[in-house]
């Protein structure tokens, strides 16, 4: 499910509201273990363009 829900964000990417959208998604379907390596990923991937999407989503989960 995770490199599902990466592939997802990569090709969503442009667009901010499915990234948001589809990142919240995410949190749901995945484990704590995924969860965190999915932070990572979108941490490395991103930061620079959605830091506050990121930092919204995973202050909620």
């Amino acid at each position: 499910m995770l490199e599902h829900q990466k592939h997802i964000l990569i090709s969503i990417s442009a667009d901010k509201h499915l990234f948001h959208k589809e990142l919240k998604k995410s949190i749901g379907w995945l484990d704590p273990s995924e969860m965190a390596k999915l932070h990572t990923w979108v941490m490395k991937n991103y930061w620079k363009t959605h830091k506050d999407v990121i930092s919204e989503v995973f202050t909620m989960a």
